[in-house]
C-alpha cells in the first residue's frame, strides 16, 4: 500500500467527471453476483482468511511422504483483518468519496438515491483507519490453534489430549522458552498477541515465550516490515499504485454509468474512482460488520477486475516486476538461510538490524519452531527474493486483462492473516515417494517416520496450506519432485546468489531517479 500520490490521481479523475446524463430509459440491469462467499474470492488482500487449496499453485502431489516428519517450521505471518489504511487507493480513496456522498446528501437532503442504490439515503461511514479488528484479531487466535492441531502436535510430539502447546512433555522435561518477533506496528503486535494467546491457551503468560520486537518505521533497519528508501520514490515504487488507477476505467465504467441512473437530478456525478470505492468499501466492512450493502451491486466481471487491481498493485510495487522487489525481501531470506545453517547475522548490506540478529537472546537459532509477524508486501517480496518463477510474468494494463487465468494471484496469497511457511522434513528415505493429498496424522510416527533414522533434510513451502512450487526456482536446484519438496542442501544452494541477485545497496539506496536500467519482470535493477 501507498501513500499520498494517491490523492493527485483521484483530483485528476474528479475534475474529468463528467456532467450526469439525464436518460429516458435506463439500460438494463447485468446479472450482478450475489455469492458472498464467491465474492469474497475477488478481494485480494482484504479477503478473509480462507486456505488455499494444496494444489493451487500448481504443485501436483500435495501430501507428506510416508517415512517423513515435520523438523522445523518457520511462519512469516501477515496480521488479521483491518480498517483501511490512509494510502491513495485505499482509504483515502473511500474517504474522498464518503464526502461526495455527504456533499450530495447536504444539497439535497433524503431520496437523493434510489433503486440498488437507495441505502445511501440514511448510510453512515462507520470505519476506523489502519488498527486490527476484533475480526483480525480471531483470525490469528484461529491461525494459531490450527496451526497447533495440523502441525505442532506432530513438530513437538504431543500428548494424547493435549490442545495447546505445553512446554512440559510427558517425561518431566521442560523445552526452552521460545522467541517469536513481531515489529512495533499496533496492528502488527496486536496480531502477535493474539497469534501467542492461540498456541499456548488458557494458560498464556509471557513467561512462556519472549517477543523481539522490531522497531517499524523511523529509518530502523527492519525485515518484517517494507524497509527500502528507493521504494518510496514515486518514479521508482509507485508503479503498481499508477496501474490500479489506470485499469479502473478499463473495468469500471460501464459500472459508474449505471449507478449514475439512480442519482436525482442535480449537478453530481459518480467517477469510477468513486465507484471502485465502493468495492474497496464492502471488502472493509464486511469484515468490520459482517456484511455490507455495496457487496452486491456488482457483475461477477466487475470483482473480477477489482482482484486484479490488485495484483497490478502488488506485482508491480512488490515483486517481480518492480526494480526494488527482490531487495525489499532479501533480508528475511538472509535470516532464513542464517536459521537454517544456524549462525548469527552480525554484518548485512540489506535491511536486517544486526544488533538484533547478532545475538541469541534476540535471534535463536535452535528453535522448532519461528513465527515472526509481518505485512502482505513482506510475503510477496519474500516470494520473489526467493525466485520463485511461479509467480513472475507479466501483468497488462489493458481492457479484459482480468478475465485471463495467471499465477500471481494475490486473494490466494495474501489474505488478511495469510501465512508462508517454511517446513524443514526429515525422511527415512532420499528419494521418498510422493503422495497426492495429505492424511491426518495423529502421532509423528504414524507414517514410518523415525527421527532417529530421518537423516535426508528436505524443504517444503505452503502458503496458506497451498504447496509453493520450489522447483520453479532459478537454477533448477529444486527439480526433480512433484511435491513441493527440495533437498536441504539443494534448497541452500538455490539461495547462494539470492542477496547478490537482489542488489540491496543499490536497489534501495542507489541514486538513480528512473527505471530505464530496469529488466522488466527481473525484481532487481543494477547500474
Amino acid at each position: 500500500m501507498r501513500s499520498a500520490f494517491g490523492v493527485l490521481a483521484l483530483a485528476a479523475f474528479a475534475a474529468a467527471a463528467p456532467s450526469k446524463l439525464h436518460q429516458a430509459e435506463k439500460k438494463a440491469t447485468p446479472e450482478l453476483l450475489t455469492d458472498i462467499d464467491k465474492i469474497q474470492t475477488y478481494w485480494g488482500g482484504q479477503r478473509p482468511y480462507k486456505p488455499t487449496p494444496s494444489d493451487y499453485f500448481g504443485v501436483e502431489n500435495a501430501g507428506l511422504p510416508d517415512g517423513c516428519g515435520y523438523e522445523q517450521i518457520h511462519i512469516l505471518h501477515r496480521h488479521g483483518a483491518r480498517y483501511p489504511t490512509a494510502f491513495g487507493e485505499d482509504g483515502t480513496n473511500d474517504e474522498l468519496f464518503i464526502s461526495k456522498l455527504l456533499n450530495i446528501s447536504s444539497m439535497e437532503g433524503k431520496n437523493t438515491f434510489y433503486g440498488p442504490l437507495d441505502f445511501l439515503n440514511d448510510y453512515t461511514y462507520q470505519l476506523g483507519l489502519s488498527l486490527l479488528l476484533p475480526t483480525g484479531s480471531s483470525q490469528e487466535y484461529q491461525s494459531a490453534t490450527d496451526f497447533w492441531n495440523t502441525r505442532g502436535r506432530l513438530l513437538f510430539n504431543a500428548s494424547a489430549g493435549e490442545a495447546y502447546y505445553n512446554a512440559t512433555l510427558a517425561n518431566g522435561t521442560t523445552l526452552p522458552k521460545m522467541t517469536f518477533r513481531t515489529t512495533s506496528q499496533s496492528r502488527i503486535l496486536a496480531s502477535a498477541y493474539a497469534w501467542v494467546a492461540g498456541f499456548f491457551g488458557p494458560t498464556n503468560t509471557s513467561a512462556q515465550y519472549d517477543f523481539t520486537i522490531i522497531t517499524e518505521g523511523g529509518g530502523a533497519a527492519d525485515p518484517l516490515a517494507l524497509d527500502c528508501e528507493n521504494s518510496d520514490i514515486p518514479a521508482i515504487g509507485y508503479t503498481g499504485d499508477d496501474y490500479v488507477f489506470d485499469f479502473i476505467p478499463l473495468y469500471l465504467t460501464e459500472a459508474t454509468e449505471r449507478f449514475n441512473n439512480y442519482l436525482a437530478d442535480g449537478p453530481y456525478s459518480f467517477n469510477v474512482n468513486d465507484t471502485y470505492a465502493m468495492q474497496s468499501i464492502c471488502t472493509y466492512e464486511y469484515v468490520t460488520f459482517g456484511d455490507s450493502d455495496f457487496c452486491y451491486l456488482f457483475t461477477e466481471n466487475e470483482w473480477k477486475g477489482f482482484a486484479y487491481s490488485l495484483n497490478l498493485e502488488y506485482y508491480y510495487d512488490f515483486s517481480f516486476g518492480q526494480a526494488t522487489g527482490k531487495a525489499q525481501g532479501i533480508g528475511y531470506v538472509e535470516e532464513l538461510m542464517a536459521r537454517l545453517t544456524h549462525h548469527l547475522i552480525n554484518t548485512t548490506d540489506s535491511n536486517i538490524n544486526t544488533t538484533l540478529d547478532g545475538s541469541e537472546a534476540t535471534f535463536p537459532l535452535n528453535q522448532k519452531l519461528y513465527m515472526d509477524m509481518s505485512h502482505d508486501d513482506v510475503q510477496v517480496s519474500v516470494i520473489t527474493a526467493l525466485g520463485v518463477n511461479y509467480f513472475r510474468g507479466a501483468l497488462p494494463v489493458e481492457a479484459g486483462a482480468e478475465l485471463t487465468p495467471r499465477s500471481f494471484e494475490i486473494s490466494y496469497m495474501t489474505p488478511f492473516s495469510s501465512r508462508l511457511n517454511t517446513e524443514v522434513i526429515g525422511c527415512n528415505s532420499p528419494t521418498p515417494t510422493e503422495i497426492k493429498k495429505n492424511r491426518v496424522l495423529y502421532t509423528p510416527n504414524q507414517n514410518g517416520y523415525d527421527p532417529a533414522t530421518a537423516t535426508n533434510k528436505f524443504v517444503r513451502m505452503t502458503w496458506n496450506g497451498g504447496v509453493v512450487p520450489l522447483d520453479s526456482i532459478d537454477g533448477g536446484f529444486c527439480g526433480g519432485r512433484t511435491d513441493g519438496l527440495c533437498p536441504l542442501e539443494a534448497f541452500l544452494a538455490s539461495q547462494a546468489n539470492a542477496s547478490a541477485v537482489a542488489n540491496y545497496e543499490y536497489a534501495c539506496n542507489g541514486n538513480y531517479t528512473t527505471l530505464a536500467k530496469f529488466v522488466p519482470d527481473s525484481g532487481t535493477i543494477f547500474p
